[in-house]
């Protein structure tokens, strides 16, 4: 289901997700560049990070970086590499608690050129609330670049400055699109 309530009038730049049915379904046809995007899921594992490999493969061979923040395992650099992702472009950040993540989630949007960053926003140590996640919004706008975090399903009642959020599920894709919708109302 794609939720169209006020549409906004200008528009962002996107990259492709590398998913044909997912860009045809998202606004712009993408993953808005220069602005936030929720990626809520119910539990880790999911599948969530098979969604985003086109785009990391994309960014690194295209010179950019693919930046992970605080990701809930150690990626494997053999099958990162069989997706296509440029280990050399692939920059991953542990951080010991939330506020050193969300500043490295800033940092990197903001000083790291070109790219994409994704960040894990779970649990109770990671809870950011609407002024963080808009600290990042326009960090995400000045560096021009994709901002994707993962936070957990019980949040999509809570205010965001995100402009896509996406509800993910388990199906019988790698990914269920359960709901995609502008987040900015």
């Amino acid at each position: 289901m794609l939720w169209q309530g006020r549409r906004r009038h200008d528009r962002l730049p996107t990259l492709a997700t590398g998913h044909e049915r997912l860009d045809r379904t998202l606004p712009g046809g993408g993953w808005p560049l220069g602005a936030l995007t929720e990626l809520l899921v119910s539990r880790e594992g999911v599948g969530e990070l098979s969604l985003l490999m086109p785009t990391l493969a994309r960014v690194s061979r295209e010179g950019g970086w693919a930046v992970l923040v605080d990701p809930p395992w150690t990626p494997y650099p053999p099958a990162m590499r069989g997706h296509g992702i440029e280990l050399e472009r692939l920059l991953v950040i542990n951080t010991p608690d939330a506020a050193a993540s969300l500043w490295a989630c800033e940092q990197a949007l903001r000083g790291v050129r070109g790219g994409v960053v994704l960040s894990w926003l779970r649990g109770k140590r990671h809870q950011a609330g609407f002024t963080h996640l808009r600290r990042l919004q326009l960090a995400a706008r000045s560096g021009r670049k994709g901002a994707l975090l993962f936070r957990p399903a019980g949040l999509a009642g809570q205010a965001t400055p995100a402009a896509l959020r996406l509800n993910l599920e388990a199906g019988a894709l790698p990914i269920k699109f359960a709901e995609l919708r502008p987040a900015h109302t």
